[in-house]
C-alpha cells in the first residue's frame, strides 16, 4: 500500500513538473530573447529594453494605463461593495430577479454593448477623454457577485452589534464589513486592475488621441512597426507585463484566500 502511494506521489510530481515546464517555457523564451541579441554569439544586452522604452513611448502609456486601471478599480470596489451588501443583507421586492440579471451580465461580452456605450459617451461628449476609458467598466457583475458572496459568509451578529452601538448602515459597511472583506476586495482589485491594464478594446474604440495611448495600444503599435526584430518586440512585451506580475506576487496570498472563501451561498 505504501509503495503504491509512493509511486502515485512520484507520478503526480512528474506530471506537475512537466506541466510547470510547459507553462513557463514560453515566458522563459520571451525573457531570453529580450536579453540576448540576434548575433551568433548571443551576447547579453539591455539595449533592447532601452530602445523599446523610448520608441514605444511607454512612459506616457504607463501613466495612462495606471490612471485608468486605478480609477476603474476604485469605482468597482465602491459599486461592488454597496451593491453586494444590498443583495446580501437587505430584503426588497425583486431581489432575486436583480441578482439573476447581474449574474446574466457575466455571460454578455463587452463587445456586444459597445455601440450603445459609444453613443452614450458621444452624447455626453466623453469620447477621447479619460472618462471614456473609466466609466464603461466602473461597475462589474462579477465584482457585485463576489462581494455579495463574501458578505454572506460574515455573521450577521457583527452587524447587529454595530447597530446597537448606534452605527447606521453605511457605517456598518465601512467600519465592520469592509475591513473583514479584505481578501475579497484584494481579489476584486487584482482582477480589475489586471483586466484594465491588459485591455485593448476600449482604448481602440473610444479614443484616437495619442495623448491617451495606453500600454496595450502602444504595444500593438510597436508590434506593427518591429515585426522582424524579435528581441526588441519581446523586450516591449516584458516591459508591459512586469507591473501585472509584481501586483499578483504581492497580493497572491489574499487572492487565494478571497477565491477560496467565496463559495455559492443562498
Amino acid at each position: 500500500m505504501n509503495n503504491s502511494n509512493s509511486v502515485f506521489k512520484i507520478f503526480s510530481f512528474l506530471i506537475l513538473f512537466f506541466g510547470l515546464i510547459l507553462v513557463l517555457s514560453p515566458l522563459f523564451i520571451v525573457i531570453y530573447t529580450s536579453f540576448f541579441d540576434n548575433s551568433l554569439q548571443h551576447n547579453f544586452t539591455l539595449k533592447y529594453y532601452q530602445s523599446a522604452w523610448q520608441q514605444g513611448n511607454f512612459l506616457l502609456a504607463f501613466s495612462n494605463s495606471a490612471l485608468v486601471s486605478i480609477a476603474v478599480t476604485i469605482l468597482q470596489i465602491i459599486t461592488s461593495t454597496l451593491a453586494g451588501y444590498a443583495l446580501a443583507r437587505l430584503d426588497f421586492k425583486g431581489k432575486n430577479l436583480v441578482l439573476l440579471l447581474i449574474i446574466t451580465t457575466l455571460v454578455i461580452p463587452f463587445q456586444i454593448l459597445v455601440i450603445p456605450i459609444f453613443l452614450v459617451l458621444k452624447w455626453g461628449h466623453l469620447i477621447n477623454t479619460y472618462w471614456a476609458l473609466i466609466l464603461p467598466t466602473g461597475a462589474s457583475g462579477f465584482g457585485i457577485f463576489l462581494m455579495r458572496q463574501y458578505f454572506m459568509s460574515i455573521p450577521v451578529e457583527l452587524e447587529q452589534a454595530g447597530e446597537l452601538d448606534g452605527a447606521n448602515r453605511l457605517q456598518v459597511v465601512w467600519y465592520i464589513l469592509f475591513p473583514l472583506a479584505k481578501p475579497a476586495v484584494i481579489t476584486l482589485s487584482l482582477f480589475t486592475f489586471i483586466g484594465e491594464w491588459n485591455d485593448l478594446f476600449k482604448p481602440l474604440v473610444f479614443t484616437n488621441n495619442p495623448q491617451l495611448t495606453t500600454v496595450q495600444l502602444s504595444l500593438a503599435s510597436f508590434q506593427e512597426q518591429f515585426t522582424s526584430n524579435w528581441s526588441l518586440l519581446m523586450a516591449a512585451v516584458v516591459i508591459a507585463t512586469i507591473p501585472v506580475i509584481l501586483l499578483f506576487i504581492i497580493g497572491q496570498k489574499q487572492f487565494i484566500q478571497g477565491v477560496s472563501t467565496t463559495g455559492i451561498k443562498n
